[in-house]
């Protein structure tokens, strides 16, 4: 009868090894969980990156879509006439638009005059803005801006193109300059 207890029981070397197994399950569950913690944090990194990419995307091709003219580039923005507002067939300044690399070419915005800038996509670099005419911009009918961004410390290169459906060139004077059209 004695025998038979002491053989019901866990010897300490047998509890010692289920600890041991038990351990080592436990460790790679954990570092399981970190791992798809770690990658789930990369990925809203990216989506959240591209849902950026995606709005600006957007918002900069319908400005540039139904505008009337690039009037004007520089290095760091481009100036838009977007609609001739109050039918005066010139160019005022509350009818333009402005799309802006930052001052490191770090970060693209659109702005009105006299607000504040909308910000569309922070902590890019390496803007550039380009013009199918790119001597004489109110000429221009197509806009590319290109940017690199980086997603989860990978860069990688976009780029933004569109043409403008409602083309005012008809309005210019032969120099391509100035205005001397009507809109009829």
């Amino acid at each position: 009868m004695r025998d038979k207890s002491y053989r019901s029981g866990f010897t300490l070397i047998e509890l010692m090894v289920a600890l041991i197994v038990s351990s080592v399950i436990l460790a790679a569950v954990a570092t399981l969980a970190f791992a798809m913690s770690s990658a789930s944090d990369a990925t809203d990194d990216t989506d959240s990156k591209q849902a950026q990419v995606r709005y600006a995307t957007l918002r900069i091709s319908e400005l540039i879509r139904h505008c009337k003219l690039v009037w004007d580039t520089t290095s760091s923005d481009i100036t838009i006439w977007k609609a001739d507002d109050d039918g005066d067939s010139k160019i005022d300044s509350d009818e333009l638009m402005y799309i802006q690399a930052g001052q490191s070419w770090d970060y693209i915005q659109i702005r009105k005059p006299n607000t504040n800038p909308v910000v569309l996509i922070p902590q890019c670099s390496n803007v550039k803005f380009s013009l199918d005419v790119p001597e004489t911009p109110p000429l221009s009918k197509f806009v590319g801006i290109s940017f690199d961004l980086a997603e989860n410390n990978i860069i990688h290169h976009y780029q933004i193109n569109s043409a403008l459906r409602a083309w005012a060139g008809n309005l210019l004077n032969e120099e391509g300059t100035s205005i001397v059209g009507d809109d009829d």
